[in-house]
């Protein structure tokens, strides 16, 4: 299947710019073909007629949505790894990932960060009106922007959380914070988007609980979980790429989160840096396809390398 079948099915998204660029050869020669290039990863049509993509994560790195010329050697294995495995843990408790059990040969050295995907369409529904895609958000602490909103009286997903509660507080059931999913995310009525979608929001929800309680099993906090949903050819429901990923989730060790220390295992140390350097300030200046050149000390890439390496450890069964 060539990109222009794919387009024809509807299943890429017409704003998304496509490359003419040749990708891996190894890959070419195999007949998987480049045709899209991501902030993170690349997209390769595959051989034959079935609705499958590969997708190829590379060691680039973004924050804040700011394409980077900045690489991590060993990022886009880790990150493989890691999502092969969340892919994992979903299957075992029921619930199916666009992720395929199928796999290019084992001999590619680029086979690592290689995952082939079934095709899918996000899901879509009208809320107040206006179609949109969703992110769906799981949440077991008040942090970050919806801690803000609370403490300036404001309520995006009609939770009616009382303003006293202070940061990191410990929800007695995580709460369900969804999201449209876009160039910028804007909050959505909690109560309308599960009414829309009970049975799936009731199985995330499961998930979300059970995969929290192995991972502080085990030695890592779940702060917080974004799932993707989109819908097969059949018209399945299934998960996307980043299940319960660093990419999706904010994962912290359970000894740093005891002893105060909030730092989450992803690309937070990253932000964090970012931030210290002004990086959104300088990514004004860029044009489209630029990318901001940056320098980052080979201490903290260790300390996020360092963080993937102790997330697989620790939750990979």
């Amino acid at each position: 299947m060539n990109i222009s079948d794919i387009i024809a099915l509807g299943l890429w998204p017409l704003e998304k710019k496509i490359t003419s660029k040749k990708g891996i050869n190894e890959l070419e020669e195999l007949g998987y073909n480049l045709f899209y290039i991501g902030k993170n990863a690349d997209l390769y049509t595959c051989p034959g007629e079935e609705q499958k993509v590969l997708l190829v994560r590379s060691d680039r790195c973004s924050v804040f949505d700011i394409p980077l010329n900045l690489e991590i050697e060993g990022k886009g294995i880790s990150q493989t790894t890691i999502s092969n495995s969340g892919a994992a843990y979903a299957k075992e408790e029921g619930i199916r990932t666009a992720i395929l059990s199928e796999t290019v040969s084992q001999n590619l050295s680029v086979a690592p960060r290689c995952q082939i995907m079934e095709l899918c369409k996000p899901l879509e529904a009208k809320i107040e009106g206006e179609l949109v895609q969703f992110e769906f958000i799981f949440r077991n602490y008040l942090t970050g922007s919806l801690f803000e909103a609370c403490q300036n009286g404001n309520d995006p997903y009609g939770l009616k959380l009382p303003s006293y509660l202070k940061q990191w507080h410990k929800f007695d059931t995580a709460i369900f914070t969804p999201t449209t999913k876009g160039i910028k995310d804007i909050p959505l009525n909690s109560s309308t988007v599960r009414k829309e979608f009970p049975e799936i929001i009731t199985s995330l929800e499961k998930l979300f609980k059970n995969f929290t309680k192995y991972a502080h099993d085990n030695g890592i906090i779940i702060v917080d979980t974004k799932f993707e949903i989109f819908v097969s050819a059949n018209g399945e429901w299934v998960l996307g790429d980043e299940v319960l990923t660093p990419e999706s989730s904010r994962f912290i060790a359970l000894e740093d989160f005891e002893a105060g220390k909030y730092i989450s295992m992803d690309k937070q140390i990253l932000r964090d840096f970012a931030k210290e350097n002004s990086w959104k300030e300088k990514a004004k200046s860029l044009k489209a396809g630029e990318k901001l050149d940056v320098e980052v000390p080979s201490s903290i890439k260790s300390v996020i390398l360092s963080g993937y390496s102790t997330i697989h450890t620790r939750l990979s069964k």
